[in-house]
Formats: C-alpha cells, sequence, structure tokens
C-alpha cells in the first residue's frame, strides 16, 4: 500500500465520476459523501464552510476502494479503510500540505488515521465526538401520540427555522456547517423541515431530512427546545418525517445519533431504528510537514 495509490481532487464533477458508482454502492455507510456532495452540486462549491472544498480517491487495480472529501475548515471524511490504507492515507494529507483539523470516519478507521497522523506528523490527535449509524426497520410509533400535529415549514416560518437551527448547533456543542439563513434556504426549497406543533399552530418541535440521493433520506436535524422536552414531540415528528421518507420512496432512512445521549438513542430505538455502524471525530493539533518517503 502505497500513499501515491491516494489522488487528490480540487474538482466535484471529476470526484463524483471517479468515486460516484462506488459511493452508491453503500448509500447508508456513505450517507454523508453522498448528502454532501448533492449539497455542494445543488448549492454551489461554497455552501459549507465557505472555502474550497477537497477530494480524494483510493484507487487499486483500476477500482475505486475508498474516498474522501473535506469543506474547510471542518474535519475531513473518509470512508472506512484497512491499517495500512489509513497509514498511507496520513501521509497522503500530510503531504498535500493543507491545513487538516481532524478526521471524521467510522470508529476504527478513524482511530487508525488519527494514530498513523500523529506517528508521521508529530501531531496530536484528541477525541471529540462519538455516532451512532443508525437504519430504519419496521416504523412503530413511540408511545402515545402528544397532542398537536405534524406540518411540513413553510416560507412564513423562516425566522423560527433559523432561530432553532442556531439553538440546536449550541446545545450540540458543533459548529454550523452551513449559517441558519443559507440552511433554511436550502431546507424550504424541498420541503426539508416538519414541525410538530401545538393545536393552536405553535412549533413544538422539528424534524428535518436530507434530500434523497441513492435511494437514502437521513433525518437530520431533530431539535426541541428545552422547556418542551420530555412530552414525546420529538418522537411523534420523527416518526412522521421518517413515514414520509418512506412514502417518498426511500429505500433507507438513516439518522446519526450522539453515543454521550442514552435518551435520544432509546427513542429512535423505539421507533424503529437498529444500529449501522459506530462513527468518531478526532481532532488533530501541532502537525509538521512530512514527506511521502516517511511511509513504509
Amino acid at each position: 500500500m502505497r500513499p501515491d495509490d491516494w489522488y487528490s481532487l480540487a474538482d466535484l464533477d471529476a470526484f463524483l465520476t471517479r468515486a460516484g458508482a462506488f459511493l452508491r454502492s453503500r448509500p447508508a455507510l456513505h450517507t454523508v459523501p453522498l448528502t454532501v456532495t448533492e449539497g455542494l452540486r445543488t448549492r454551489g462549491a461554497g455552501h459549507y464552510g465557505g472555502e474550497a472544498p477537497y477530494f480524494g480517491v483510493l484507487e487499486r487495480d483500476g477500482a475505486v476502494r475508498a474516498a474522501y472529501f473535506c469543506t474547510p475548515p471542518f474535519e475531513l471524511y473518509v470512508t472506512a479503510l484497512a491499517p495500512e490504507e489509513a497509514d498511507a492515507l496520513a501521509v497522503h494529507l500530510a503531504d498535500l500540505g493543507r491545513p487538516l483539523t481532524g478526521i471524521n470516519g467510522e470508529a476504527a478507521t478513524a482511530a487508525a488515521v488519527a494514530e498513523a497522523w500523529q506517528r508521521h506528523t508529530g501531531g496530536t490527535a484528541a477525541e471529540h465526538e462519538r455516532h451512532r449509524l443508525y437504519r430504519l426497520g419496521t416504523l412503530t410509533e413511540p408511545g402515545p401520540v402528544p397532542k398537536g400535529r405534524p406540518r411540513v415549514a413553510e416560507e412564513a416560518d423562516r425566522r423560527q427555522l433559523e432561530r432553532w437551527h442556531d439553538e440546536f448547533t449550541q446545545a450540540v456543542g458543533a459548529g454550523a456547517a452551513v449559517p441558519a439563513d443559507q440552511w433554511a434556504d436550502a431546507r424550504l426549497t424541498y420541503g426539508g423541515v416538519t414541525f410538530w406543533e401545538d393545536t393552536d399552530g405553535t412549533p413544538l418541535s422539528m424534524a428535518g431530512v436530507t434530500p434523497m440521493v441513492a435511494g437514502q433520506i437521513r433525518v437530520a436535524p431533530v431539535y426541541t427546545p428545552a422547556h418542551l422536552r420530555g412530552r414525546g414531540y420529538a418522537g411523534a415528528v420523527t416518526a412522521e418525517v421518517s413515514r414520509a421518507a418512506l412514502a417518498a420512496g426511500a429505500q433507507e432512512v438513516l439518522l446519526f445519533t450522539d453515543l454521550a445521549n442514552p435518551t435520544s438513542n432509546a427513542l429512535y430505538q423505539r421507533i424503529g431504528y437498529r444500529p449501522v455502524a459506530d462513527f468518531t471525530v478526532y481532532g488533530f493539533t501541532g502537525a509538521r510537514a512530512v514527506t511521502a518517503t516517511t511511509a513504509p
């Protein structure tokens, strides 16, 4: 396994031409690159993070075996790798000379890349987040349906969407991938957020969905203001958008949870979601430049 088996690409179309079939071959495990590249394709190269994204593929024997993308300043995302592939990727990334804030991927892959990054660059890697990917099995109502009803958000709800977007990102302690106004713009174009509202029309909770790509739709985000939690609103609205995704023809309905939140993990399993894989995010600091000659 050599670092030069990895190829860096700056053009989205070129990346999708080379890696598109590979990404679509496992749409559940590749939900993040599928949805992010769809966002870049439809909303423009600066949609996430404002800086130019870049991409890469691992090719061996004429076939793509893995892929990565990065929308700076966010962590680089990589598909599943064998240990020797992770080692070669660390050298490849360091040799590119780009600032790298961290790595996001399936737990074993992210850990292997983080370890190799430290070994080859002298930098440090610290675990920041652990997530679990779930796939919907048989949809089940999570319990007694609370008062109220679902409603797809419309243009008149823009300010509510923007406010809850900011509250959600603050609550989970993560930087927003896009500003609230751009996020609302994108979601309103395809009915990508549903409210659970009170009988008087007051929104109580929301659940969003990504556009369908390669037969998969991902539920994200789900948010209920703190003073309204524990009343069944999140479960009801998540069940509603999951039902709508199936009705729209999705072959797989997915969502991520924070493994540090046992409440949400238990809730989604009651609705019918089943674990697929765990993912980890590491942050990088203090790397020095290396050359490909440091690879084994």
